[in-house]
C-alpha cells in the first residue's frame, strides 16, 4: 500500500469552518485559515501549541492533541469559553474535531472547530422555557414512540412513562373520550400538510379519579412530512369545572322563566354525558319537611336524559314512584349515595322501582348515584344518575361535582316555586270570586275562566253577575293590568267594590255612573294602576225583548251575535278610557234592544291577543267563529271559542242569550 499523500493546507483557505494544522511532537502550529483567525484570534505560526494557545482553559485541548497523535484515533469534544471577569461579551461555545493527518513535514493533527454559541443559547432558552411552564411536554415520533421533555405523566397518573403512545397509554384515558381523541389526532395527521391537533380529554389519576387535560400537538415538518410532533399538555380540571358551571347557568337562564320541568330538563342535558350516562330528576309529592313518618310518599319524574347509544328510557308520562326506605334515608341525611350494581342478578332491595331496574339491567348499568335536591333548606326531591358499560364508577370528587352542578339550578328553581305558590294562591283567589251564572227568566247564561299555561302568567281577569230585586241583571267583566299576585289581589278588590256599588245604587243607577264611582274609589284607595271593565244592565220588556245598557272603560267591546244577521261589536258612540287613568272622566252609558235569540258575548283580551297578530285580527277571528257556531248551546259555544286563545294569558268569557221564544 502506498503511503498517504501529504495534506495540502491551501484546501482550507476558503472554508467557513475554522481549521488549524499542527505538526511534530510539540504540535507546532503550521497553518490556520481565516475562519480560525476570526473565531479564536490569529496565532503566531511555528510556535508549539502550548505557547500558541496559552489560555488557562486550553489544557484539555492539549491533552486531546497528544492522545490523537499517539493513538491515531480522531476525537470530538465540546468546549465553552467564559468571558474574562468584567467583560461584557457572553460566553462562547464550540465543538472541535481533532483528526490525525499526514503533512508535508510528517505526521500531524488537523483541528476543525465550529462556533455553536447561537445553537447552544437557543437550546438553553428552550430548556428553560419548557421547565418554567406547568405543562407536560412530549415529543411523539411517527412510529408511535414518545419522549417526555418536561415530565409530569407519572405524577398525574401514578404510572411511569412507557415511551409509547400505545394501548397502555390509552388505558389511562376515559373510555368516553378515547374515540374523540383518536378522531382529533387523525383529522390533524391526515391534513396536507399535517395540522395542529387540539383536544380536551379526561385522564385517570393515581387515586382512580379522572381529571381533564388539554393538549396542543404541533407537527415538526421535514420535506412536507410530519416526522415528529411536540405536544404540550396541561391540567385544566379547574378551568373545565368553571366552564361547566357557566354552561349550566347559561342553559338554566334560557328557561328561567319556564316551568320546573323546563328548568330541570336544561340541567339533565348538562349532566349527560359530561358527568353521567343517564340522569332522571324526581320531585316529592310532599312539600312539608321532614317527611311524615307513617305516610306513603311518592315522587314524580319530571326530566330525564340518556347518553346516545343506550336503550331508550321508560317514558316519563307523569308517572309517580314510591319513595323507598333506602331513598328516604338518603333524603333525610341529605348526603348523596353511590351504589355499585352487580353485573347480573337482583339489585339492592328498595333501591329503585321495577321499571327502572329493568332499564338499568338492559343498559348495562354499573352504578347508581342518588343526589338530594335541596332548595332553601327543603328537600324537593332527588336526582338519580347512572354509569353504564365501561364508564368508570364515580368517585367522591365526581359525586361532589354532580351535587354542585345540581345546586347551581337552585335560584331559578326557587323562583319557579315562588311563582307556582303565588299562582296557586292567585287561582284560588280568582276562583273564589268566580260565581255560577244566576238563573234568569227569559234568558240563559254561561261563563268560564281559563288560566294561562305559563306559571309566570297570573292574571287579573274577572267576571260577575247579580240580579236586582226587580229582575234587572247586572253583568261585569274586567281585567287588571299585571301578571302577579298583586294583580290578582287588585282584581278581587275591584270586583267586590263594583259588586257592592251596583247593588247599593240599585238598577236605576246607570252603568256609566257605577263605573265612574268605581274609578273614583279605585283611585282614592290606590287599588290598581290600570284596569279595564264593562258594566251592563239587562232588563226584560213586556214584549219579550231585552233592553241592554252598558258602559265600557277601555275593555274589548262586547260582541253581539244576533239570531239572524251579521255579528258586530258593540262599540256604542265610542269607548271611555280605562279605570285608574283619570277619575274625573265622565263615563258614557250606551243602550240597545236585544231581540229574541240574540247573544251577547263578553271576553278579556287573552282570547284575542297573540304576539303574532294584532288585536283587530284577533277580533275578526272571534267574529267569524261566533257567527259559525252561533247555534250551539252557550256552554258549548264558550268551550269552542276559548280555543282561539294561545293560552299565553288567562281568559274570562261570559255569554248572555235571550230566549228565542221571547
Amino acid at each position: 500500500m502506498s503511503p498517504a499523500s501529504p495534506l495540502d493546507p491551501k484546501l482550507f483557505d476558503e472554508t467557513v469552518a475554522a481549521v488549524a494544522l499542527f505538526a511534530g511532537p510539540e504540535h507546532r502550529l503550521v497553518y490556520q485559515n481565516a475562519a480560525c483567525c476570526g473565531m479564536l484570534g490569529a496565532r503566531p505560526l511555528g510556535l508549539p501549541a502550548r505557547e500558541a494557545f496559552s489560555e488557562p482553559d486550553a489544557a484539555e485541548f492539549m491533552t486531546v492533541l497528544d492522545d490523537v497523535v499517539a493513538t491515531g484515533r480522531p476525537r470530538q469534544i465540546l468546549e465553552s469559553r467564559e468571558p474574562d471577569p468584567g467583560a461584557t461579551e457572553q460566553a462562547r461555545y464550540f465543538v472541535y474535531s481533532c483528526t490525525p493527518v499526514t503533512l508535508p513535514d510528517g505526521p500531524g493533527a488537523m483541528v476543525v472547530a465550529m462556533d455553536t454559541t447561537a445553537e447552544t443559547m437557543a437550546l438553553q432558552r428552550y430548556e428553560a422555557l419548557v421547565s418554567a411552564v406547568s405543562q407536560m411536554v412530549w415529543v411523539v415520533r411517527a412510529d408511535g414512540s414518545a419522549e417526555e421533555v418536561v415530565p409530569g405523566w407519572q405524577e398525574l397518573t401514578g404510572s411511569p412513562w412507557n415511551g409509547w403512545m400505545d394501548e397502555d397509554w390509552y388505558a389511562h384515558i376515559h373510555p368516553r373520550d378515547r374515540e374523540g381523541l383518536g378522531r382529533a389526532w387523525h383529522a390533524a395527521a391526515d391534513q396536507e400538510p399535517p395540522g395542529v391537533m387540539e383536544a380536551t380529554f379526561r385522564v385517570r389519576t393515581a387515586d382512580g379519579s379522572y381529571r381533564h387535560v388539554s393538549t396542543r400537538c404541533v407537527p415538526i415538518l421535514r420535506h412536507g412530512r410530519a416526522e415528529e410532533w411536540v405536544a404540550a399538555t396541561d391540567d385544566v380540571e379547574e378551568t373545565w369545572r368553571a366552564m361547566l358551571r357557566e354552561h349550566v347557568l347559561a342553559r338554566v337562564a334560557e328557561v328561567a322563566a319556564g316551568s320546573l320541568e323546563e328548568v330541570f330538563a336544561a340541567v339533565v342535558r348538562t349532566v349527560v354525558p359530561e358527568l353521567a350516562d343517564s340522569c332522571v330528576i324526581l320531585l316529592l309529592s310532599h312539600e312539608e319537611w321532614p317527611l311524615p313518618e307513617n305516610a306513603s310518599v311518592t315522587a314524580r319524574r319530571v326530566a330525564s336524559a340518556i347518553r346516545p347509544g343506550l336503550p331508550a328510557a321508560p317514558a316519563l308520562r307523569g308517572q309517580s314512584v314510591a319513595v323507598t326506605s333506602t331513598v328516604r334515608k338518603m333524603l333525610e341525611s341529605r348526603v348523596p349515595r353511590t351504589f355499585r350494581l352487580p353485573p347480573a342478578g337482583r339489585f339492592p332491595a328498595g333501591l329503585v322501582p321495577a321499571v327502572t331496574e329493568r332499564w338499568l339491567i338492559a343498559a348495562g348499568a354499573t352504578s347508581l348515584t342518588l343526589v338530594p335536591l335541596v332548595v332553601d333548606g327543603t328537600v324537593l326531591g332527588y336526582a338519580a344518575t347512572s354509569t353504564n358499560g365501561d364508564t368508570p364508577v364515580p368517585g367522591p370528587e365526581d359525586v361532589e361535582l354532580l351535587r354542585k352542578v345540581l345546586h347551581l339550578a337552585q335560584r331559578p328553581i326557587h323562583r319557579v316555586l315562588d311563582l307556582q305558590r303565588a299562582r296557586r294562591i292567585a287561582l284560588r283567589l280568582q276562583r273564589a270570586h268566580l260565581i255560577e251564572p244566576p238563573t234568569v227568566p227569559g234568558a240563559s247564561m254561561a261563563a268560564c275562566y281559563e288560566p294561562a299555561s305559563s306559571a309566570n302568567e297570573i292574571g287579573g281577569d274577572w267576571y260577575d253577575a247579580i240580579v236586582h230585586s226587580d229582575g234587572t241583571l247586572a253583568l261585569d267583566i274586567g281585567d287588571v293590568a299585571g301578571h302577579d299576585l298583586s294583580a290578582a289581589t287588585a282584581m278581587g278588590q275591584l270586583r267586590s267594590m263594583c259588586r257592592g256599588l251596583a247593588w247599593n245604587m240599585g238598577p236605576e243607577c246607570t252603568p256609566g255612573t257605577v263605573l265612574a264611582m268605581l274609578d273614583d274609589a279605585a283611585d282614592g284607595l290606590a287599588i290598581a294602576s290600570f284596569a279595564t271593565a264593562v258594566h251592563t244592565h239587562l232588563r226584560r220588556s213586556p214584549d219579550g225583548t231585552w233592553r241592554m245598557a252598558w258602559s265600557n272603560a277601555g275593555h274589548p267591546p262586547p260582541l253581539l251575535v244576533p239570531a239572524r244577521g251579521t255579528p258586530r261589536f258593540l262599540t256604542g258612540s265610542g269607548e271611555d278610557p280605562p279605570l285608574c287613568v283619570d277619575p274625573r272622566t265622565r263615563r258614557t252609558t250606551h243602550t240597545r234592544t236585544l231581540a229574541p235569540g240574540d247573544t251577547v258575548l263578553y271576553y278579556t283580551d287573552g282570547l284575542i291577543e297573540t304576539p303574532a297578530a294584532s288585536l283587530d285580527a284577533g277580533q275578526q277571528r272571534l267574529l267569524r267563529a261566533a257567527a259559525h257556531h252561533r247555534g250551539k248551546p252557550l256552554p258549548e259555544l264558550l268551550r269552542t271559542l276559548r280555543q282561539l286563545s294561545d293560552a299565553r294569558d288567562d281568559t274570562a268569557l261570559m255569554a248572555f242569550r235571550t230566549d228565542p221564544g221571547g
